[in-house]
């Protein structure tokens, strides 16, 4: 169940470092038409920077998207080994479920 939760916060850590290099990226290039010699090597760095990040997400993303595919493997051969066991396990989640929106 930890383990879930790990992947849930990089996932969303993943979606927000994306939607930071979306904006570092705008910012790069409304910025593309100003001269200056301090300009041009701040944008050089953060250029650079942003390559390094693009790449370490990328390596991060394809971490967790295989961690999920071989969870949702060991899941699927557990189901298939263990029918009955899953079928209870889901009923029994269903009624804790129930049971929690019936208070409501």
């Amino acid at each position: 169940m930890g383990n879930l939760v790990d992947q849930i916060n990089k996932s969303q850590l993943i979606n927000e470092f994306k939607v930071v290099v979306a904006d570092a990226e705008a910012l790069l290039k409304a910025t593309a038409n100003t001269s200056g010699e301090k300009i041009a090597e701040v944008r050089s760095k953060a250029e650079k920077s942003l390559s390094i990040a693009k790449a370490k997400l990328a390596d991060a993303q394809d971490e967790m998207l295989a961690r999920t595919e071989a969870a949702a493997k060991v899941t699927d051969v557990y189901v298939h080994e263990n029918p009955w066991r899953s079928i209870g396990l889901a009923a029994g989640v269903g009624v804790v479920i129930g049971l929690l929106i019936g208070r409501r």
